[in-house]
């Protein structure tokens, strides 16, 4: 009798991880996603390249240039420096970081509900979050695979070129970094779940999402743009403390984009000598030391940065959660 209880009501975590590896095989059998992946591995990987190229020159010019080399955290201006052929590697990034987590998430409900796959797993004696959750976790488990790959490729392509090898800070800044990419790209896989949940067709969700990526990478910094020309109009400010005020509330406006704290995190992990992230006073200023912040403050620097990323990934996944687990589903 138990044995066949158990074969009725299989382990549930056994069953999760089946959906999780279907939907990852899925994924990594998609043209869309392979073409996709492969755009992302070419340009990040010749971005790179060039960098190293740059990097390699400069250094061997002479011996005294090697060793200042050691201590002005090279390996971290792989991902930041471009001799003017390519982007620097953050840049691309941020520009198709976005493109790939919608892909993968823009058509993962209202494609199954579309095909009638979805009510026919729904029938099966399985939780339905599970489904939610596992294409999720298949859909960041690419991301991983992705980003660790080439963060490996990096450390080993940096050795070999530019023959030094990165300290330990600067190894713990990269893997900071790597994750940061793949809880940005998080967020818009949560967006694109989002809307397709929300919106039946695939074409509506995909078209949401890229049109809320444009929004945030080219119009939301020009709006703000516009605001701050009248909220710093020199003629309506009368004190350093308003200015500052006014100052802050600019900043915090571009913070409402994710691009645009993606950008501060990144700039803060792989710039050491970055120290603050606001305006400061001459006051402010007096008494500061010179010098490269240690990586423990780095990240209390980025710390709000790096909540409200992962605040708004939490908030598109709990939203697109509800609208699923309320939803009725019907055979076509």
């Amino acid at each position: 009798m138990k044995s066949e209880d158990h074969f009725i009501r299989p382990n549930r975590s056994s069953v999760f991880r089946a959906i999780v590896r279907k939907e990852f095989t899925d994924y990594l059998t998609s043209w869309r996603i392979i073409i996709l992946l492969l755009i992302i591995c070419l340009t990040c990987i010749g971005s790179l390249y060039t960098a190293m190229e740059s990097i390699k020159n400069a250094v061997n010019q002479s011996e005294e240039a090697k060793q200042i080399a050691k201590d002005s955290f090279l390996f971290l201006k792989l991902f930041t420096i471009s001799d003017g052929t390519l982007p620097p590697f953050t840049t691309f990034v941020s520009f198709l970081g976005p493109l790939l987590g919608i892909a993968l998430g823009f058509d993962a409900i209202n494609s199954e509900r579309n095909k009638g796959t979805l009510s026919r797993l729904m029938a099966q004696p399985i939780p339905r979050d599970y489904v939610l959750n596992a294409k999720f976790i298949a859909a960041l488990l690419v991301n991983i695979v992705l980003f660790i790959s080439l963060g490996l490729l990096i450390t080993a392509l940096g050795i070999l070129i530019i023959g030094i090898p990165p300290t330990y800070e600067e190894f713990a800044r990269m893997m900071y970094f790597l994750l940061l990419c793949i809880c940005y790209i998080a967020f818009w896989l949560n967006l694109g779940i989002l809307f397709s949940v929300r919106f039946k067709q695939a074409a509506t969700s995909a078209l949401s999402g890229i049109a809320i990526w444009i929004f945030f990478s080219v119009f939301y910094s020009m709006i703000v743009q516009m605001l701050s020309k009248v909220l710093m109009n020199p003629e309506t400010i009368t004190s350093t403390a308003q200015a500052l005020g006014r100052q802050e509330l600019v900043l915090n406006l571009m913070r409402l984009s994710p691009n645009y704290l993606f950008s501060e995190l990144t700039n803060t992990l792989l710039s050491p000598s970055v120290r603050s992230l606001g305006p400061l006073t001459m006051e402010q200023r007096v008494g500061q030391i010179a010098g490269p912040l240690p990586l423990n403050q780095s990240l209390l620097l980025i710390w709000p940065q790096l909540t409200g990323l992962v605040a708004a990934t939490l908030i598109c996944f709990a939203i697109s959660y509800v609208l699923f687990m309320r939803q009725e589903i019907r055979s076509n």
